[in-house]
């Protein structure tokens, strides 16, 4: 820890003591399953810190090098990690499947990637960074489960044997025999390192005759087929035909499995990340490859722009302008960063931020235009007249311009509706002010938008839009 103990003094400079704290006890005194794939938002739960500042002290943290990132692609079926990623340029934009669940799924980064923390090997080792050593439980809970399942600290063995039937490590090359007393029920002889399944569905009358299967396991063949059989012996013969261990496992999929399934929690999304503004300042064009596309199904976008500009600066001089102006994007960054969100560029004196739910998109621009109030009531004039636009929806991440940036429909009308509004007017779409949480917010301020339909240059149907008072 000598090494990090100097890591942790320089992260004290840019993150919140109590949240230093907080992650040096973690890495000195947790176990070592706790430092594999942290869940940031359950650590912070945990912990009693604020999100925002927990995942900002992740991030900077792991740009010391105390942590590692990971980006992995989850099945929203049963959360299991189909693919894990150091960076999210190596996340395809094409489908994963899941032989678990059988299904299969274009990848998008509100729920199907998630975000962790693994400590690094070089300020404290742990078993998890020799993943192919874990016995098959710990394997299950440290490497193939998202952190979106909440698996129980105290009698997680119990809970799998409860479902689990057979297990065994298969080195590279090596051959096995699994012997066992087929019961009548939905059993999968499961292989999670290649993530490879084969459906047994077991019924009817009990038989004394042992029957064979076969089961390769590569990196290829994922044993789709289900196969009907009665109840009674069976003779697993499998092969590793990889060159890492492999871990076959026999399991009942009865309410035991699904139970323990059914425990999620709320995880650090990629969307989440790609929004908030210290992974920006941190990674800024380093997170996209310029040909990658993928898909966002909801996002929130934000769009500012100072009416008048160009008289302000015929008007103060172009030197008081540009301060003037400077200042007003000083106070915008600090509360879209505030209020969980990122900037993504600034155009002339306009700008576009994103936020991962409306609330808070909504939450900054009232922010927004208090703040100009205040600076135009401390100058004795009404130079800071801001215009703002509010629409939420899917859109594509991408590479434009050597920056992480949007692209879609959703963001072409978040800016059309910002050039509707006038002076220290809030233009939202219904599909922003449809949200309950942003609902709410309006509603405990007591503030009652006006509708109006429009119709946009470029969209064929008119569409509602609310002005906040």
């Amino acid at each position: 820890m000598g090494e990090a103990q100097t890591q942790f003094e320089v992260l004290r400079q840019s993150v919140r003591p109590e949240v230093v704290e907080a992650l040096e006890r973690l890495v000195r005194n947790a176990p070592d399953r706790k430092l594999c794939r942290i869940n940031a938002l359950a650590f912070a739960g945990t912990e009693g810190l604020d999100e925002e500042d927990t995942i900002a002290g992740f991030l900077q943290a792991s740009r010391l090098g105390i942590f590692e990132l990971s980006w992995n692609v989850l099945c929203p079926g049963c959360g299991g990690v189909l693919d894990a990623n150091t960076s999210l340029k190596t996340v395809q934009s094409t489908e994963y499947s899941c032989a678990l669940c059988a299904a299969g799924y274009e990848p998008t980064l509100d729920e199907m990637v998630e975000v962790t923390f693994t400590v690094s090997p070089r300020v404290r080792h742990i078993s998890a960074h020799n993943p192919h050593e874990l016995p098959v439980t710990e394997y299950f809970r440290q490497m193939y489960w998202g952190s979106g399942i909440d698996l129980p600290e105290e009698d997680f063995e119990e809970k799998v044997d409860a479902f689990l039937i057979e297990a065994l490590e298969l080195p590279p090359g090596e051959k096995a025999v699994i012997s066992l007393q087929l019961p009548a029920k939905f059993v999968i002889v499961f292989e999670p390192v290649t993530h490879a399944a084969q459906f047994l569905d077991v019924s009817g009358e009990p038989t004394k005759d042992r029957r064979n299967l076969s089961l390769v396991f590569d990196r290829s063949h994922r044993h789709a087929e289900t196969l009907a059989l009665q109840p009674g012996p069976l003779r697993i013969q499998v092969e590793n035909h990889t060159e890492v261990r492999t871990l076959p496992s026999v399991c009942i999929a009865d309410e035991a499995l699904h139970a323990l399934l059914g425990r999620r929690r709320a995880f650090l999304t990629a969307k989440r990340l790609l929004s908030n503004q210290t992974f920006r300042d941190i990674y800024r064009t380093d997170t996209l490859d310029v040909d990658q596309r993928l898909k966002i199904t909801s996002l929130t976008f934000l769009f500012t722009d100072l009416r008048g500009s160009t008289e302000l600066y015929e008007r103060v001089g172009d030197l008081a302008a540009f301060d003037l102006v400077r200042a007003h994007f000083t106070v915008l960054n600090e509360i879209v960063a505030a209020e969980a969100g990122a900037v993504v560029k600034t155009i002339g004196d306009a700008v576009m931020a994103t936020f991962p739910t409306p609330d808070r998109a909504l939450a900054a621009a009232m922010r927004m235009r208090e703040a100009m109030r205040s600076l135009n009531e401390e100058r004795g004039s009404e130079d800071l007249l801001l215009k703002i636009g509010i629409h939420e929806g899917p859109c594509i991440a991408v590479n434009l311009n050597e920056r992480q940036d949007y692209f879609g429909q959703t963001v072409n009308i978040a800016s059309r509706v910002q050039h509707l509004a006038t002076s220290r007017e809030i233009f939202a779409t219904g599909s922003v002010l449809g949200d309950p949480r942003a609902a709410s917010l309006l509603s405990d301020r007591g503030l009652s938008p006006m509708a109006h339909n429009v119709t946009l240059r470029g969209i064929t149907n008119e569409i509602s839009i609310f002005a906040i008072p």
